[in-house]
This record gives C-alpha cells, structure tokens and sequence, in this order.
C-alpha cells in the first residue's frame, strides 16, 4: 500500500496498511498529575501511589477489614484491577462475573506524617467499595463511577496499617441510605468489570494545606485555573487560579497564594501572588490570584500543550504546601449554530465511545500509555471530538485526551431516559463531583447531561451546577436533542441531521452498523456475505461511514444561517457492550477491539484531517487487490478530490462516479495481479494518489512490539503489545491470509492474548445472518433492542495461544510482571517461517512501606502532531442565505411561520385536500436563488413529490428524497422574488432505513411528524431555507 497525500505524511503505514500513530513531535513528559504535591516547589506536602502491592480475594471474607486478618492465601495484583477483567470479549457484558471482592493492602507511614493530614484518593470502584483503615471505616462510595477521597488521618497509626476494602459488583447494587439503584449500573451500556478498576493515591499534608477537588467524600473543591482576556493573535491571556484552603491547625494563619507556571520543558513563564488572607482555626477559605500572561501556547485538536500550574501556599516567605496541576489554555466560544476553538471554527467530527474504553482480557487495568495509544488513533484517523457515553470517563482517559489534542464531551451517569426522585438527584451529584474533579482539564468542551432528551427544569438544574462549580471553563452544557430548549447550550439527535442558527447541534451518535474485521468483502475469504445493517463486510461498513458523514458534511458550517456543528460515529473500538450483530460484542468501531483500523479509519481519515471544510489532498482506495483469478468486483474510493481515475499497472480504468462528496465508484474491475492506483485531481490542480498492490503468498511470520515510551516496565500493571502478520518473500502483508497462528511466551510476564472470529474449543457457528437483522426483544426504557445473532456463545479467542490472523494480521497483549527479566515471545503457523522477539524489561522505582513514587503517567508525552490552530479561516461561504419576509400558505396559515422558526419541534401542514398543498414565500426584494433546503414531515419514510416555482415559473419538479434529516433541491439560479413549493401528488409511507434506527414511536426516534400529520395530500414542512450563489 502506497499513500501520497498530507494525511499520509502524519501516519506510519507497517507494510499492507496496518496504521500506528506516530507521534512527532513530541512534548516533554510532565511530571505532575492533577492535584498531587508539586514536583517543582518543595513543601511538605507528599503524594504516593498506592497501586502495587495489593492482595485480592473473591466471595465475603468475615473479619477481612481487621488488620490482623490472615490473607496469605489471597492473589497479589497491582491495580487497576477487577476480579473478572480477563471475561473481557469472552462474553457477553450480561454474563460477566459479579459478586464481592475483597482487596488489602499495607502501608507504613513516613516518620513525620503524623503530624498532619491523610487523605486517600480513590479514582473510581466498581461498583459499591466501603474502605477500612486499621480496621475503621472511613469511606463509603456506592455511585461506581466517580472519583471519591477519605480522610484517614484518625485512623492512622505509627508503623504498620493496613488498608481494607471491600467491593460489590451487583448488577441490582441498591444504596444503603435510600434503597435505590443506580440508573446507569446498567447491562446494556456500563459494562461490569468489578474491583478497583482505577488508580488510587494517598496525599498527605501539613495541617494547613489545599484541599482535594473531591467534594462527596470530602466536600472539598480542590484548585480551579482558567484563563481570560484571550488575545488570540498575540498569544496572551488572564490566568486564574483559585485553591481551597483549610486551616486544621489551632492558630489563625495569615497566608497567601503563589502561582507558578511553567511549560512542558520545567521553564518558569509566570509567577504571581495573592495578597495575604487571615484563616481561622476550623475554617475553608478560596485564595486567588491573576495575572496576564504573555507567549503562551494555546492547547488546540491534536496539539496537547499543557501547562504545569503549581499553587503554593505562602506563610510569608515560607512555602506551607503546594500543588501541581497540570492544565491548557483555549478560547472557546458557542453561538451561530457552530463551535469555535481558539478563534477558529471547529465541526464536530469524531466517536461517541463507551466510557469503558476496554481491551480484551484486560478490560479497564490499562497502563496510561495504552490510554494515549488509543486515544491518539482518534485523532490520526481524523477525529477531533471523543464523546463518551453515559457515565464519566476515567481520569485517566481525560488526562490523555489532553495529551494528545482531543476534545471531550464528558457526561456523569445515566442510562437513556430522564428520571425523577433519587435516581435524578443521583445524577446531579455524579454530574457536580465530575465537573469539580476535571474542570481543570482543557479537552473537555462539553457537559452532557443526559444520554437523551431531559426536561428544561432538569436542565436548568444542571447548569446551576456548571455555573457554580465551572463558571469560567469555557465548556457548554446540554444533553442529547434538546431540540427546542431555552436552556440548554448545545444539543442533537442521534442518527438524524439537525440545524441550528443558535445553540450548536451535533449528532450525539451516528452511523452504527456493525462489521467485524476479518470480514474484507464478498470475494475474501471467509467469504461472508455483506448484510446490513449489523453485519456488514469491512468494503460496506466505509461505504456506509462515508454516506453517513455526507449528510452532515453538506449541512456544514458555510452553508448557510442555520448549520449542522458535525457529528459522532459511533463507536471507535469494538467494545463489550450491547450488540446487535452475530457477535456477543459490539463491533461498529472503526477499530476492532485492539485497535488494529478498519476500512472506515481510513475513509475518516480523508474526509475529517480538516477543521470544516475538506481541503487537505487525500485519497484511500478501499479494500485490498489480492484476489482469486476471474474475480469481477465493483470498487470504491474515498477521495476529497474533484475526480479520480484508477490505473491498474498503469493502464486507465476510467474515473469513478461520484456520490456522497467523497465516494468514486467503478462498476465490474476485473481483477488482475498488479498495482491499482487511484489519482485523485482536487479543485487547485493538486493531486493525491494511493495504490494497492498484488502481494505474492505469504511465507513468514512478522512480530512487531510496541511498549511505553519507558519500555516494557514490570510493574505487575503494564502491558506490551505485538503485532503478528504472514508476508510475503518482499516483507509485505498477505491481506488475504488467514492462519492460526501459535504463541509460546517465556519470562516474567503473562499472556492475555488478542481476539479473533470464532471460538478456542471449536464450536461451530450455526451460519450467519443474512438480511436485516431480526429483532428479538422491542426497545424499553433504558434498553436497547435485541436482535437474533449466530454467534453468541463464542469465546472469541480470549486468552487463547492460537490465534488467527484477520486480514493478514492480529495484534496480543502481554501482561506485565512484578520480577525483572527478558520476556520472550515466539509465533508458529504452519508453512510459514516462525519468528520470535526479546523485549527487555525494567522495574520499576521500588516501593518503600508500601508507597511507591513511581507515577506512569509522568512519563506520558504531549502530542504536537497536527500543530497549533491555523490562522486561517477553516471555512468559506458556499452559499448566500434568504430570509422571506411574508409567508403564505394554502392551509394551515397560523403555523405557516414554523417552517422559518429555527426550531425542529414545530411545524406546517396542509389540510388534505390537493388544492391547498402549497406554501410561498415572498421576499423584500427580488433574490437570486439555486438551492432550498427542507426538512420535510417525515423525512426518512416519505418522498414527496413537489414542484418549485419563481414567480410562477417552475424551476424544479421531481419527488424528494428519503433522509435522515434534510433534504437539498437544486436548481438554475433563478432571480424572482416569490418561491412557492407545491404538492403534485400524494405521498405514502415508506421508510428507507431500515434497522438503522429504532423506530418504537416517532419520539423515540425524533420526531418526524409521521404520526401527527398522516401521508396523502399533506404536506409538511418542518424547516425551510432558502440559498443563492456566492457573489
């Protein structure tokens, strides 16, 4: 495979296609995480990580909080870890493991730290943890998703103490105080690896120190930084910071708040103080301090500066305690129905994604280098936004969004509907703990209050919440659809295109079919037939990606008054949650589930490396070009140029037929060894091109490692990665090869092994599905339908030694151990010649009493890949914009001003009878019109068959299409000032999609109008818009 173009220049292709990030430049890693004692400015203040060293036992364990409990018998682990991670992909997310898990740990304090505080800080458990120190209980934390704290200070002794925790996973978990469950503990959408399945900290601290930003537990806020005053050209803003402040000692302190910041490098930029401030005995007070800051580097989409901002508290000159977070600065700004990022308009283009991220056989226990691996793959396949689904991300994720230059749209916890009573209050909760945890966070741009449409009080609520929390952010809250709310500040369905002139409107998830990947086409082997819409071939599945993404492109910031801000497909990995496919996993990413890329990366890549419009040169031939002799097939390309001619050998195949924008298609190629090339010519003369070609047959084995930035560090957490793939005699991938491949490992490590269609004890699947999908259960409130599948009791390979290549090539995971040593790893396939590699491993800096210093995340990069944002404008004009000025209508006149009122719940109708289906529109002066754009009253099902006329000429007649949202006529420009639009005939109910959405009720799936306004002579208009050429 050869790629020419500016997408290509920023990805490193493995022979055949096989896409890793390459992430130059690079930023120094910075060694402060959020809220930990500074490593920069000495004071008392400590942070340790307590992940090594715990002992793990399942099933309740009486008398396991007491510290003399005997738990010799019990597992070492490192944490994150759950009790059943290695059931990732295994099985089906309802069949996963639950029960109560028990975790110990011990820890001896350095000499001096009884003189202050202690706090623990727990990132996330799963579900409910109640934790005992010294046999004391010190915390409860029941919600599962969020982060939580406990000062243990009382319950700490000199010497030896022992930390105790005990975890339940129940599905049906109820909360202790009120009996209720948790809307999102749910088996559909939060899949259920139980234990502590995040990072956990101990802080300690003088008696006078800021406090942690963990406020159910600790009802503390911690620091808040933010910037204003942007001056965007110049590169200056106001930087803010703000730290709470708690005096536990017994005098009154008069103290004030230093700021440092400093850069990726250490380099000091900035240093301000506050004015001092008297805190009493017992009291929490907020210091602050500003100052304008000039040179800075503005965090920007795949430019991951970040800042290290260190907050100490000053006792005159004598530092008491500091802190450091680390932090980026960007204007943003939501209005006009568009984002804009740092001055610049940005369209959503990128993946609504499970929160759990999970990988097979290790679930969530993932090291932050994998975290960064993933999340930078968003970004080179072209996305700028990841939108995670129905609870809060970990911070481990957001931190790494950060890294790398991706924004975030972070919800707290729900499942699908709106609720009341404890079930909403929980939310709000979740929601408030979240926004004060990760306000300091740059990626995130969005707070998304519900997974659907929530009622405009609840909305009012949690803004109370955003306002009084993160204020100064520059993040707007809202919640999916919102179509019509006052509140709200950003909204969009899922699957259907919205506009706005006001608040942004971004499809909340879009395009969901499912394909896995060993599924090329209908020519390759294994030969499965294409069938949408959840079990597609990988040639259908990008086709699909591209036509989906179309229907937003067109509506694009530049196209007039009213535009779509983009979208997210969903989902980016193949994740083990609901499905709908054969599988008993999800597998509509656009990676599978160890995030080796599909077709649809590739397609992304093209349409989305810019901001709005498409204009870097980029082209990608979809497929492969290894077929059997005799084999006819149509081919695709996904190109932004204006044409592409394909050449086999050099010999011209003729140019493609283009639809959707991006999609050049050529019917019946035959096939012929050789090289297939695609040259795309753009609208400025340039070209891209990009090639395919024959591989001979495959005759070895290649093994290809990839490790974190410090290597494979045998901390009982990391994990190392290995490519394997069957080339050809010249090192290139054999696309069509398909061999069970054997892995023997050796050293201090353990096998976790990849994924791959079928089962480890040769069960044999019963078929596959043809067709559309049968749905066996109907959609409930906070469900999802359920369809039939072939494939459900399948293993998928998990943990297995053999396993086979899809599409030449798999990818395993190693799982690091706790001893020093090589670890060896050997590959075996029959006829092919095996290979085998040496990783060589390190330790760790040793732990001291149970505490250890070693921090993996420190040694994370920032990614600079794409740059800071452009200059230049990421859009022009492609059409002027009308508004009439008088509106009549042949019935229905009261309503008739809904089709221009900017709000998708409203609408017109004619009354049924033929001489009445028409509307007109009157102008102030006569306008020169070519295009109109509709959203019509049951938009998928119906096709309505109109005729336009200017000033009673007709300029366009013909029967509209079915869509997701809205459809565009185009016609002569035409100078009038009267456009009617008038019903020819009647119309009938058809709906041309399928599965693709749930349709239970038209307000489940958007309101369409079908329900309300029946077929026949009326017509309905819900939004119309009316456009010209560009003067």
């Amino acid at each position: 495979m050869k790629r020419k173009s500016a997408v290509g220049a920023r990805v490193r292709q493995l022979r055949g296609g096989l896409a890793l990030l390459a992430l130059a430049p690079l930023l120094p890693a910075l060694p402060a995480a959020a809220h930990d004692a500074s490593t920069v400015t000495a004071s008392p203040r400590q942070t340790y990580n307590l992940n090594p060293g715990w002992r793990m036992t399942t099933g309740d364990q009486a008398g396991a909080q007491q510290p003399g409990f005997d738990d010799k018998g019990w597992q070492g682990v490192t944490l994150p870890n759950a009790f059943n991670e290695t059931q990732a992909f295994a099985r089906d997310i309802k069949a996963l493991s639950t029960g109560i898990i028990w975790y110990r740990k011990h820890i001896t304090l350095p000499a001096d730290a009884t003189r202050g505080r202690a706090f623990l800080e727990f990132e996330g458990v799963r579900q409910a943890a109640e934790i005992w120190v010294n046999g004391r209980s010190v915390a409860l934390s029941e919600h599962g998703v969020m982060a939580f704290g406990a000062d243990i200070t009382a319950a700490l002794k000199p010497g030896d103490n022992v930390i105790a925790v005990r975890v339940d996973n129940d599905w049906k978990y109820k909360e202790r105080a009120t009996g209720s469950g948790f809307q999102w503990n749910n088996d559909n959408f939060n899949v259920n690896y139980g234990g502590i399945t995040k990072n956990v900290r101990l802080h300690l601290t003088g008696q006078v120190y800021q406090t942690l930003p963990l406020y159910s537990t600790l009802g503390s806020t911690g620091q808040y930084i933010w910037a204003d005053g942007f001056d965007i050209a110049g590169r200056r803003a106001n930087i803010h910071a703000e730290s709470q402040v708690r005096n536990d000692s017994a005098a009154a302190r008069a103290l004030s708040l230093r700021v440092e910041v400093r850069d990726p490098a250490g380099r000091r930029i900035a240093r301000f103080d506050s004015a001092a401030t008297s805190i009493a005995p017992g009291q929490t007070a907020t210091l602050a301090a500003a100052a304008p800051v000039a040179d800075l580097h503005y965090w920007s989409w795949g430019y991951g500066y970040l800042y290290t901002v260190t907050t100490s508290l000053m006792d005159k000159d004598k530092v008491i305690d500091s802190v450091d977070t680390k932090t980026g600065f960007r204007q943003t700004r939501f209005g006009d129905g568009k984002v804009d990022l740092n001055g610049r308009t940005i369209m959503v283009h990128g993946y609504a994604q499970r929160t759990s991220n999970e990988w097979p056989a290790v679930g969530t226990s993932i090291p932050p280098w994998i975290s960064d691996f993933s999340n930078a793959l968003m970004v080179e396949s072209g996305g700028n936004l990841v939108r995670w689904m129905h609870v809060t991300p970990s911070k481990q994720d957001i931190e790494s969004a950060d890294r790398v230059g991706l924004m975030q749209a972070m919800p707290a916890g729900d499942a699908e509907s709106d609720v009341t009573g404890r079930r909403w209050d929980q939310r709000k909760e979740v929601m408030r703990d979240a926004i004060i945890y990760n306000r300091n966070n740059p990626s995130i741009l969005f707070y998304e209050s519900g997974n659907e449409n929530i009622s405009e009080a609840h909305m009012a609520e949690m803004k109370a919440i955003r306002d009084l929390y993160d204020p100064h952010g520059g993040r707007a809250i809202g919640s999916r659809e919102m179509l019509d709310s006052k509140i709200a500040e950003y909204g969009g369905e899922m699957m259907y295109i919205n506009k706005s002139a006001r608040h942004p409107m971004w499809s909340m998830e879009y395009s969901r079919d499912e394909a896995a990947r060993a599924y090329q086409d209908n020519f390759t082997p294994p030969f499965h037939k294409d069938a949408p819409a959840y079990n597609r071939n990988q040639d259908s599945h990008a086709i699909e990606d591209v036509k989906r993404w179309n229907d937003y492109y067109v509506m694009r910031p530049g196209t007039g008054t009213r535009v779509s801000s983009g979208g997210v497909n969903i989902i980016w990995s193949d994740s083990n949650t609901h499905y709908r496919g054969d599988n008993n996993y999800r597998r509509s990413g656009e990676v599978d589930a160890v995030r080796i890329p599909k077709q649809g990366f590739f397609a992304h890549q093209v349409m989305w490396n810019d901001w709005v419009d498409s204009v870097t040169p980029a082209t990608h031939i979809i497929g492969h070009w290894n077929y059997a002799p005799g084999t006819v097939k149509d081919m695709s390309v996904v190109s932004n140029g204006q044409s592409v001619e394909l050449f086999l050998d050099g010999r011209s195949l003729g140019k493609g037929q283009r639809s959707d924008s991006f999609l050049f298609s050529w019917k019946n190629v035959a096939f012929a060894p050789g090289t297939l090339r695609a040259v795309a010519t753009h609208a400025d003369g340039k070209t891209s091109e990009f090639s395919l070609s024959t591989t001979g047959p495959a005759v070895a084995l290649k093994l290809t490692p990839h490790v974190s930035p410090r290597g494979f560090v045998m901390d009982g957490a990391d994990i190392a990665l290995v490519d394997v793939e069957a080339v050809d005699a010249q090192g290139r991938r054999v696309p069509v090869d398909a061999s069970k491949v054997h892995f023997d490992l050796k050293g201090p490590a353990l096998w976790r092994g990849g994924i791959a269609q079928g089962d480890s004890q040769g069960k044999v699947r019963a078929g596959q599905t043809e067709g559309e999908a049968v749905v066996t259960k109907a959609h409930g409130a906070d469900g999802t339908t359920s369809y039939a599948g072939t494939a459900r009791e399948e293993d998928n390979y998990i943990l297995s030694p053999d396993l086979p290549l899809e599409g030449g090539v798999n990818r395993v995971l190693i799982r690091a151990g706790t001893k020093a040593g090589t670890v060896s790893l050997t590959a075996t396939a029959p006829g092919l010649k095996a290979a085998s590699l040496s990783i060589q491993t390190k330790l760790p800096a040793a732990a001291k009493g149970g505490l250890s210093t070693d921090f993996a995340d420190a040694f994370q990069p920032g990614s600079l890949v794409r740059g800071p944002t452009p200059a230049t404008p990421s859009f022009t004009p492609h059409r002027t914009t009308f508004v009439a000025q008088d509106i009549r209508a042949g019935s229905g006149q009261a309503d008739a001003g809904a089709t221009v009122d900017d709000n998708e719940l409203t609408r017109w109708a004619s009354d049924g009878k033929p001489d009445n289906g028409w509307i007109e529109y009157r102008f102030a002066t006569p306008v020169r019109l070519s295009e109109i754009d509709l959203k019509l009253v049951g938009w998928r099902s119906r096709a309505y068959p109109l005729e336009l006329t200017i000033d009673g000429k007709s300029v366009w007649r013909g029967e509209t299409e079915r869509q997701l949202g809205y459809t565009t006529l185009r016609f002569p420009a035409t100078t009038g000032q009267t456009l009617r639009i008038r019903q020819t005939g009647p119309v009938q109910d058809k709906d041309a999609f399928g599965k693709v959405v749930e349709l239970a009720s038209a307000r489940q799936a958007g309101d369409t109008g079908a329900d309300a306004v029946p077929p026949g002579w009326h017509l309905g208009i819900v939004e119309a818009e009316f456009h010209g050429p560009v003067d």
